[in-house]
């Protein structure tokens, strides 16, 4: 059916150009408004959709309207003039939408810029685009242009795509703590430098866990005086020299971060184990946090909800790697954190342990309850800056303010089929009773 509304609409492939030194304008076949039997203009929908297949170089969109009719494509270089020359392609169009495929990857850059120009974006997941290219198409070969249109039609049918908002002091925050994984990554790689070439040097007194001040005090006892030796003593000095820069600039980010989230009123911090690193990550990703209706879907996003693998009587559950990875990541530390401290949650991890779990699924279960606790967090910290602003009250419903502005009011993040237990159960009113009752534990 999709196939036959773009040959009826007349829309045709776009010409066929190199992926290098993309122009402002590389094609820009905008069709005029269909007329009728006498000759006037048709007026246009109310709401169009722009489709966007976004690139490093150039983008391609297409503009369809609710009856995904193409009303204009098009397809223009990423830089200052193709990006002025995109918009103003569609200007004619006041009541649009633009769909961004992969708005959290390729396309998070010209999301950002179309967000910053006051314009409506949401977010189009790669997986549901490359299915309506299939169906399409009756294959699925990718173009730009059949990409652009895949995009633009799921925007037209899925009502639960993820509105984007443009939030400044969030977007600075990911950058850094974006840079902050950077310099830890690149900090590990240095230390396995390091460690390959003390274990040459000087064998047998590598460390498990090596600190700058080790490894400077191993290299001090080193007396080489082959030429051999001396180029390996030499080339680790550059090595520790890299990790003592790169250790100072890790403490100034993790200074900075906890800087930006106290002054972003998160009380994330609060928690055992969270620290600033953890809570910038989980402020930057989660956005609003109004878009997930409860913590089950909540869960579902940071992968800590087993999927159901249930089969007949066997009730089993399995590992989810699904969900955002850095968003688990960071719960993750908070979890083992939480085990190496005296705190609740060790005393919980270790109950499990006793219960029979091994030590794999009772950290899964500790996950699982942390990220209960941080979408209760993100509750209240939203509920006490709607009480601060103008008109809010705290205990007020987090559903988007802006949804008249917005064609779709929703998360893309579906719960998981058969959620897992839920590790806080809602309080039970207690009925009337002349037997005693035994005492119930929450799962």
């Amino acid at each position: 059916m999709w196939l036959s509304i773009g040959l009826l609409s007349g829309r045709v492939p776009l010409p066929v150009r190199g992926s290098r030194g993309v122009c402002p304008a590389l094609s820009s076949n905008a069709r005029p408004a269909s007329t009728n039997s006498d000759g006037g203009r048709v007026q246009l929908m109310a709401k169009v959709f722009i489709g966007v297949d976004p690139h490093k170089l150039s983008a391609t969109i297409e503009v369809v309207d609710r009856h995904e009719r193409v009303l204009a494509t098009g397809r223009f270089g990423t830089d200052k003039a193709g990006y002025a020359a995109m918009r103003k392609h569609v200007v004619s169009y006041p009541d649009r939408v633009w769909a961004v495929e992969g708005s959290n990857g390729a396309g998070r850059s010209l999301a950002q810029r179309l967000l910053a120009d006051g314009e409506h974006v949401v977010d189009v997941p790669a997986k549901l685009s490359a299915r309506a290219r299939l169906l399409d198409t009756g294959h699925n070969r990718k173009t730009d242009a059949h990409d652009a249109h895949a995009v633009a039609v799921v925007a037209v049918r899925t009502k639960t795509l993820r509105v984007l908002a443009y939030d400044a002091d969030l977007e600075v925050l990911r950058m850094l703590v974006d840079r902050r994984d950077e310099l830890s990554r690149a900090k590990v790689q240095c230390i396995n430098r390091l460690h390959r070439l003390l274990s040459e040097l000087v064998p047998g007194q590598g460390k498990k866990d090596l600190t700058a001040l080790q490894a400077k005090a191993i290299l001090a006892s080193a007396r080489p005086r082959d030429p051999v030796r001396k180029t390996l003593k030499r080339l680790a000095l550059e090595q520790l020299a890299e990790l003592v820069v790169m250790e100072k600039k890790i403490k100034a980010s993790s200074k900075e971060l906890k800087t930006l989230v106290i002054a972003r009123g998160s009380h994330l911090m609060d928690l055992t184990g969270v620290g600033p690193v953890v809570a910038a990550r989980i402020l930057a990703d989660v956005g609003d946090v109004a878009r997930f209706t409860d913590r089950n879907r909540f869960a579902s996003w940071t992968g800590t909800a087993p999927l159901d693998a249930s089969s007949g009587e066997q009730i089993r559950h399995r590992l989810s790697r699904a969900g955002n990875r850095k968003a688990n990541h960071v719960i993750h530390i908070a979890a083992v954190n939480q085990i190496r401290l005296d705190s609740p949650g060790r005393a919980y991890y270790r109950r499990k342990l006793a219960a029979g779990k091994t030590p794999l699924e009772a950290l899964r279960c500790l996950k699982r309850r942390i990220s209960d606790a941080l979408y209760r967090q993100l509750r209240a910290d939203a509920a006490l800056r709607m009480e601060a602003g103008p008109g809010g009250h705290c205990g007020a419903a987090l559903t988007s303010s802006a949804a008249g502005l917005h064609p779709h009011t929703g998360t893309s993040d579906q719960p998981l089929p058969g959620p897992a237990p839920t590790t806080l159960p809602p309080p039970r009113t207690r009925r009337k009773t002349t037997t005693p009752r035994t005492l119930q534990t929450a799962p």
